[in-house]
């Protein structure tokens, strides 16, 4: 059966995996709002000019990294798991695939 320190480990793995994705998304918001705001004022990405990739760009990429490495470690988990600790973690299944 799975134990108490385990299954917290995972849903704070998962709850922070969720926070990562919930920032990505707003990442490629506001970078589609900066690139969006550079044309309309005629002006370049001046970072982006020097280094070939934004700071933005940056941030994402960074950002899908660290949501692999979460999602890396749930794998790990639940491979750890018994078929009897899955089913009683059944809700976070769905969440495990996202």
């Amino acid at each position: 059966m799975i134990d108490n320190a385990k299954q917290r480990m995972i849903e704070e793995t998962v709850k922070r995996r969720d926070d990562a994705v919930a920032l990505l998304k707003s990442l490629l918001d506001a970078k589609s709002i900066s690139e969006r705001n550079l044309a309309e004022l005629q002006q370049p990405d001046l970072i982006k000019q020097v280094t070939g990739r934004s700071s933005m760009d940056n941030a994402i990429a960074s950002t899908r990294r660290l949501i692999d490495s979460f999602n890396r470690v749930l794998d790990d988990l639940r491979r750890n798991l018994s078929d009897e600790d899955l089913a009683l973690i059944g809700p976070l299944e769905a969440s495990l695939s996202a």
